[in-house]
């Protein structure tokens, strides 16, 4: 039987929790300007699917390339890495 290739694992911020077992995770990442050499932030956006609704805005969390579940979630949740502080509003 044919072993399965690593899947990529990635670290980001939960964005959006508005959907139902679906959240929105920004990843940021730094890269040099081609020209000018300065260093910019540079953001990427991911849907992902998170089965148990346990994510929410401002958590870090770790999320791995999956089968496509939709026309756009394509990542899982894998675990939640730091819990957001709480807001008071």
């Amino acid at each position: 039987m044919a072993e399965r290739s690593t899947r990529k694992i990635m670290l980001g911020t939960v964005v959006t929790d508005k959907m139902d077992k679906t959240r929105v995770v920004e990843v940021e990442r730094q890269a040099r300007h081609p020209k000018y050499g300065k260093v910019m932030r540079r953001h990427s956006r991911f849907v992902m699917h998170d089965e148990k609704n346990e994510s929410l805005v401002g958590d870090k969390v770790q999320f791995m390339e999956t089968r496509p579940m939709s026309k756009s979630k394509r990542w899982r949740l894998v675990s939640i890495t730091e819990k957001a502080k709480s807001v008071k509003l």
